[in-house]
């Protein structure tokens, strides 16, 4: 096994120059994309891809739940794969780079080995997994999920959006249904790069970000119950406001994740009040709780403590409360090799990095359960994502696929 030298490079404004054309399907509002899985519009991102792929050489696959699957052949055709990607579905208000790097990225990594005439031993696969964002159907990850055995075709086909159309049944209109049994393939290593999502690279002024680990996480709802009452002629003592004792739970979240600081987080995104009028004191508010963190020791230790304070609050106010755990998934450790691979490649082109937790799910936190697998960041703007104002520079991208591209060069072995 050759190592590649240090000055092999991607095409970096070819790369740009895709980011770029693949944005121009399913357009947002305000500058970025509104690709959502399984529309009209994610069937001719597919399309434009697939197109790609095949001018780069590359054979496509296609399995039952729509996972695409670039082949460059190796020079030993029982070698297994090194597989490589990320999505391309989007938010409904999504930006331009989120997933879409990890798969052009990965294209622009065979472009380059073409370009060069590199070969390697093992083939190469570049992944377009379906419907990770997981907001038209619920859950995130859902494709790459049934892959590792997460999940069962028959469930994921079942899921509805919001108009009551079926997963399965959108995946056969858009024509994107193959007949590859999913889970079927076996793979050496799958790397994915992606955008950071946060501010932590930018802030330090570090070129990439090396994943050792995914937080876990755990999603809690908390329903808290009181009585409705007119918030003008209810004297204060006589309240039992569940909007208040809400605030109050929402004040031990922020202490609960604080006290396992740096890594744990914790906040509640979705808030419903009710009845929700300008002049009714709250009598039910039902909140979710998102809590994270790499370590499931401090996960449960956070759940429990949210428990315990949370009835104290709500005994000492009068007010019911309860309980239940509607979504999360164990933290993960990205496998040694690969996440060393990552490592050797930004030391070897001579970038900044630094270890780094992802505080998102991704695809590559479920095949870690079937495959060696890491994870390349690269910087975004404010750490801005899921929002059409997401950015990140023309050399952020190079930068990360240059790491990917040596990484992936180091674990599938170039042929001299």
């Amino acid at each position: 096994m050759t190592a590649p030298g240090e000055n092999l490079r991607v095409n970096g404004a070819r790369l740009w120059d895709s980011l770029m054309e693949m944005a121009r399907i399913g357009p947002g509002v305000a500058g970025g994309n509104n690709r959502q899985t399984l529309t009209d519009e994610d069937g001719e991102g597919r399309a434009l891809f697939r197109k790609w792929c095949e001018a780069a050489g590359c054979e496509m696959g296609l399995d039952q739940m729509g996972n695409m699957f670039a082949l460059r052949p190796g020079s030993d055709a029982q070698a297994l794969p090194v597989y490589v990607g990320s999505h391309l579905d989007t938010q409904p208000t999504g930006g331009k780079y989120d997933g879409v790097l990890g798969v052009l990225g990965g294209l622009e990594l065979i472009r380059t080995l073409n370009d060069l005439g590199i070969k390697t031993r093992h083939p190469i696969v570049v992944t377009n997994w379906t419907n990770e964002e997981g907001t038209r159907f619920a859950p995130a990850m859902l494709s790459s999920g049934v892959f590792a055995g997460v999940h069962t075709q028959d469930w994921a086909y079942a899921r509805q959006d919001a108009q009551g159309k079926r997963f399965g049944d959108e995946l056969q209109r858009i024509g994107w249904r193959g007949e590859e049994e999913v889970g079927a393939r076996r793979m050496r290593a799958f790397f994915e790069l992606h955008i950071e999502q946060g501010p932590i690279l930018e802030a330090e002024g570090k070129d990439i970000g090396v994943v050792t680990h995914g937080q876990g996480l755990s999603w809690m709802q908390v329903t808290i119950t009181g009585r409705d009452a007119h918030t003008g002629s209810t004297p204060m003592p006589l309240r039992r406001n569940a909007g208040l004792g809400m605030a109050r739970v929402l004040e031990l979240v922020d202490e609960i994740a604080l006290s396992h600081a740096p890594h744990a987080v914790g906040a509640a995104g979705h808030i419903d009040v009710y009845p929700n009028s300008r002049n009714v004191i709250p009598g039910k508010v039902v909140f979710t709780v998102d809590f994270r963190s790499p370590e499931p020791a401090v996960i449960l230790d956070m759940e429990e403590r949210l428990k315990a304070g949370a009835r104290e609050i709500c005994d000492n106010m009068g007010l019911e409360v309860e309980f239940e755990k509607v979504g999360g998934f164990d933290p993960v450790t990205f496998d040694e090799g690969c996440v060393a691979a990552v490592r050797n490649a930004a030391e070897r082109l001579g970038y900044s990095h630094r270890d780094i937790i992802s505080g998102a799910g991704h695809d590559a936190c479920w095949i870690n359960r079937v495959a060696p697998t890491a994870m390349v960041m690269c910087p975004c703007v404010d750490g801005l994502s899921h929002n059409e104002a997401e950015e990140i520079t023309p050399e952020w991208a190079a930068v990360g696929a240059d790491v990917l591209l040596h990484a992936v060069l180091e674990v599938a072995e170039v042929v001299e």
